[in-house]
């Protein structure tokens, strides 16, 4: 299988390539600079320019782009590099697919959880309306940029991705608090956190590959869980305490307006992936973050 990856750069895209490329199958990644190769084509997003003639013969494309939401403080001119970051790659993409000849014909784009918005204790799956504020905003543009693409007869999986669970992404942020003995629940720690372990993510995204589903698609483990359980599962992984909490308005001092994503609470359910017959490797956060604290970064 031939996979075309805008993204692969970042934490979720090298461990897909690295997975795929394990398996014997071609990677194509999609680069803002001058390809050094073969396995490379070059793109720019802002611009809305991606040959499409460099996507023939591909089996699949997959886009993981995107800046981190987490980076920096939430700025109005961050903010904008947010959603343009997603939206125009997603556009770029879609249209390309859209003019290819023999081109790939599923197009699996990153989405996110921040779709539902701060829900409370409602169980969510992948019906449920959107949230109000910022990133649901972003997250529902992000999916409807892929609209061109799915006219043009490809087959369309948003990939809803709530917190990846792995040596990288927010966990590399998490860990050196916990294992220095500072870690603890935030804002109270009732709200919920919907999460997946990378080993599933990747999975569930190769599954979607050949799996006959379009649409949304929530790649969550089928159990989210109270921050405070998963500051406690991450402190027993560690072997570390885990009994300093941070008050809400501590997090809203540090973090600016990021802080509402860090504090929404989202019950967010996989009934997609589990009804198509999905089998997670962690289904419960204990044993995910017992795994992903022993793997390399």
């Amino acid at each position: 299988m031939r996979v075309v990856i805008g993204g692969a750069g970042g934490f979720l895209g090298t461990a897909l390539s690295a997975s795929l490329r394990a398996d014997g199958h071609e990677v194509v990644r999609l680069v803002r600079r001058t390809p050094e190769g073969p396995g490379e084509v070059s793109w720019s997003p802002a611009d809305g320019a991606l040959d499409p003639a460099a996507l023939a013969g591909a089996d699949v494309a997959v886009n993981l782009a995107g800046v981190g939401v987490g980076d920096r403080r939430w700025t109005a001119a961050y903010k904008q590099q947010i959603r343009a970051s997603r939206v125009d790659s997603t556009v770029t993409l879609s249209h390309a697919l859209a003019a290819a000849n023999g081109g790939p014909r599923v197009l699996l784009n990153a989405s996110a959880i921040g779709y539902y918005g701060d829900r409370g204790d409602e169980v969510l799956d992948e019906n449920a309306p959107p949230g109000d504020g910022f990133f649901p905003d972003v997250c529902r543009a992000w999916e409807a940029a892929t609209q061109v693409a799915e006219e043009a007869g490809v087959r369309v999986c948003n990939l809803r991705s709530g917190l990846v669970v792995g040596p990288g992404g927010m966990m590399k942020r998490l860990v050196p608090l916990y294992r220095a003995g500072i870690g603890g629940p935030l804002g109270g720690g009732r709200h919920y956190m919907s999460w997946i372990s990378l080993a599933d993510h990747v999975a569930a995204v190769r599954f979607l590959m050949t799996a006959q589903l379009s649409g949304p698609v929530n790649l969550t483990a089928p159990k989210p869980v109270p921050n405070a359980v998963f500051s406690d599962a991450l402190g027993k992984a560690l072997r570390r305490p885990s009994v300093l909490p941070a008050p809400a308005f501590g997090v809203r001092l540090v973090l600016g307006e990021f802080a509402n994503n860090v504090l929404e609470s989202a019950r967010v359910v996989p009934r997609v992936l589990l009804d198509a017959g999905y089998v997670f490797g962690h289904p419960e956060i204990d044993g995910a973050l017992r795994w992903a604290v022993t793997r390399p970064s």
